[in-house]
């Protein structure tokens, strides 16, 4: 079964990027779409980025053009870049199929990222 292993989070000042990563232990090409997640304190997780086999991705509107998703079957890696964050993108991310085309998988340990001054 797949699994997978988020990196990459941090502290960063509102304004400022990151780069996640997940590497999945097997192949990652049947899975159609993969997606990212957060979850904040206190709130439920949520879907925040999918990208389709064939790269067509699909943001959620409070995130629409400041992230990117990208995913590299062959290396079984997606990856989330986050630019001009908020404290309101403050999260643990975990990376997923994208559960309203999949059953869900395993969930990893998540990379937390904190937006704060």
């Amino acid at each position: 079964q797949v699994t997978f292993v988020e990196s990459g989070g941090g502290l960063v000042q509102p304004g400022g990027s990151l780069s996640l990563s997940c590497v999945a232990n097997a192949t990652i090409t049947p899975i159609y779409r993969m997606a990212w997640y957060r979850q904040a304190p206190g709130n439920q997780r949520e879907i925040v980025a999918s990208i389709s086999s064939v790269g067509n991705t699909w943001y959620r509107s409070t995130v629409q053009a400041r992230f990117i998703m990208s995913r590299d079957n062959t290396r079984k890696l997606v990856t989330l870049r986050m630019d001009n964050l908020k404290p309101e993108d403050t999260a643990v991310y975990y990376c997923n199929s994208d559960h309203r085309y999949h059953d869900p998988l395993p969930w990893g340990r998540g990379t937390r990222v904190t937006v704060s001054s």
